[in-house]
């Protein structure tokens, strides 16, 4: 991933995170990606810790529309996903999706469980949120022109704790320094 990709990406963030009424900690922790996949606006996502302790973890995260945070599961992290602006579609797998979408799975809704059937696509919209708990497969991506999505979780493990199901993914790009960091 190009470096003027990255600066980019983070200038959109954070203009539009300003615009919502979002307002970043001082010196926040950034994580842009495009899962080594080399084609941001198509896979990629816009990261921000804003906490990161032993119990517990929180981001803001930013995507454009159908920038596709591929299909994934965590083995230990719980979280809770929430819309905080725009629409965000979140497809859910009972297994690897590659294994096929049989099986149903039960997960929190806005607080409700409820029943989904693997593979079926919910649409979160402004301030909803979704539970998903861990070994559930998920990937996600805007319906809207930009999102601003939020996740709450148990502690975060990014190098550990991220299994997709594309093998060709990882986790962090190698970074081609066209550009000065911004």
């Amino acid at each position: 991933m190009k470096r003027s990709e990255i600066n980019k990406a983070k200038s959109d963030a954070i203009s539009f995170f300003e615009k919502n009424g979002w307002t970043l900690p001082p010196n926040p922790k950034w994580d842009i990606t495009d899962l080594g996949l080399g084609a941001f606006r198509n896979y990629g996502l816009v990261l921000v810790n804003l906490a990161e302790e032993p119990e517990y973890c929180e981001k803001l995260m930013y995507a454009i529309q159908n920038q596709v945070t591929p299909a994934h599961h965590h083995k230990k992290k719980k979280e809770d996903i929430i819309c905080r602006t725009g629409k965000l579609v979140i497809q859910l797998w009972k297994d690897d999706p590659a294994a096929g979408t049989n099986g149903k799975l039960k997960l929190k809704i806005n607080g409700v469980y409820t029943d989904i059937n693997s593979g079926e696509k919910v649409q979160l919209s402004s301030g909803e949120r979704i539970t998903i708990l861990p070994n559930v497969w998920h990937e996600f991506y805007p319906a809207s022109e930009e999102c601003i999505i939020g996740e709450v979780s148990t502690a975060n493990d990014d190098l550990n704790d991220n299994f997709f199901s594309d093998q060709e993914i990882g986790r962090f790009p190698e970074i081609d320094e066209d550009d000065t960091h911004l």
